[in-house]
């Protein structure tokens, strides 16, 4: 998931809304600017006036998945009002973390299953097997992991499994032997 924060003129924020809930529909949280350093020249004269007006602007914030960030970042960046010139920028982070209000626990996966297998493409069959097995089995056995072991991530416990084991492929590759006959010593 990308949370994706961008600086807009107000006016043009309905605009991008309809836009982007033709893509998804997502919360927007919508913030107004009161001190903008961004003016445009104002039409007509009145008295003491120095011919320029600020531009109203808001900042707005949503969180999207992964596929479908590169489509709200086109959207905004086209609709967004802002010229290259008064320094526009969209600002993407990766979520890491979501957590339930109700019960406060949080949940790394923050994709579907069917997302997440997309992500670990590029691995061969067997690395995907393995993998998810490895998952499977931290995630069934979560809470005592945490409590005897103090893994609190499941790439805590990628990294405990691999140095557990690195001493038995160590002495394994040094006597010739299969590295993946473990059985024997």
């Amino acid at each position: 998931m990308k949370k994706i924060e961008a600086i807009i003129r107000s006016q043009n924020f309905a605009n991008i809304k309809a836009q982007i809930s033709k893509v998804g529909s997502y919360i927007i949280a919508k913030h107004n600017i009161s001190n903008s350093e961004i003016y445009e020249k104002q039409s007509g004269s009145r008295l003491g006036s120095t011919g320029l007006k600020s531009v109203p602007l808001v900042k707005i914030e949503l969180v999207v998945p992964d596929l479908e960030a590169k489509d709200v970042i086109k959207i905004i960046s086209a609709s967004s009002g802002i010229k290259p010139s008064d320094g526009g920028k969209i600002f993407v982070s990766e979520m890491t973390e979501i957590v339930d209000m109700a019960t406060l626990e949080g949940e790394k996966e923050l994709e579907t299953a069917e997302q997440s297998n997309t992500k670990r493409s590029r691995l061969v069959p067997l690395q995907k097997y393995t993998l998810l097995k490895v998952e499977e089995f931290y995630e069934q056995n979560k809470e005592s992991l945490q409590a005897n072991y103090k893994i609190k991530s499941f790439s805590d416990f990628v990294n405990f499994c691999i140095l557990q084991h690195l001493a038995i492929f160590e002495e394994k590759t040094r006597s010739h032997k299969s590295v993946y006959d473990l059985n024997t010593v």
